[in-house]
């Protein structure tokens, strides 16, 4: 932990305080951080950074596919201060732990993840540390399985690699999603289909979402932070 770096409200896209991140000058380089909810406590080896006694955890866009989305110009980001949010394919908590952040101690991050091996891995390093980290060891195509976990929530957060992915999310959508709500898909192009250009992937997944009552409101391209992944935005129509 270190103290220093120069604090950055209101520059640019989501550098600003109603939307729960922060842009900070570290050695020179802007980065986008969280703040830290579980403080003096690091999840992935990321740098914390106090300031004016608030520690912050610099988001790394090559760990985080949200992070890269947010660098890229993400004009949007839903998750705020008191949301729910469903998380798909969790992993070990590295991205879950800064949504964690941002939705605080009024907020719920529930996270579903297939692999108990990993699954065990985001309990001991993030939701052992964070009350407001729910992990579900389900798998996705099963959302029945946890339906009386979790009930209404205002994202789901998509991050699985599998063919499907995009008709897992749309399941899910329908049983946990309110009305307005919004989704974050991450569309790994090559689980999907290897034989097509990515951006022919991508275009075809947008049309799943839009055949599916939803409104896409943004898609971008997360290289170079992560070759042959897209990100869309879409609200629950």
């Amino acid at each position: 932990m270190s103290e220093g770096g120069g604090l950055k409200r209101g520059e640019e896209g989501l550098a600003r305080e109603e939307d729960s991140i922060r842009w900070i000058d570290l050695d020179g380089e802007r980065r986008v951080c969280t703040e830290n909810l579980a403080r003096g406590i690091d999840v992935y080896g990321e740098r914390l950074v106090t300031i004016k006694g608030i520690e912050y955890r610099a988001w790394d866009p090559f760990r985080s596919k949200l992070a890269a989305a947010i660098i890229k110009g993400l004009k949007h980001l839903p998750i705020k201060y008191g949301s729910k949010v469903l998380y798909l394919g969790a992993s070990t908590g590295t991205t879950a732990s800064h949504i964690s952040d941002i939705v605080g101690t009024s907020g719920l991050v529930f996270c579903v993840e297939s692999s108990a091996r990993v699954a065990r891995e985001l309990i001991s390093r993030v939701a052992a540390h964070r009350s407001n980290i729910i992990p579900i060891i389900e798998d996705a195509r099963r959302p029945n399985a946890y339906f009386s976990v979790t009930g209404k929530v205002d994202v789901v957060y998509c991050d699985i690699a599998q063919p499907d992915q995009t008709e897992i999310a749309i399941a899910n959508c329908k049983m946990y999603l309110k009305n307005h709500g919004y989704l974050i898909l991450v569309i790994k192009t090559r689980s999907i289909d290897v034989t097509k250009e990515p951006k022919d992937v991508v275009k075809g997944e947008v049309s799943k979402l839009e055949d599916s009552n939803f409104k896409v409101e943004h898609v971008i391209n997360l290289q170079p932070f992560d070759k042959d992944h897209a990100m869309a935005l879409a609200r629950y129509v």
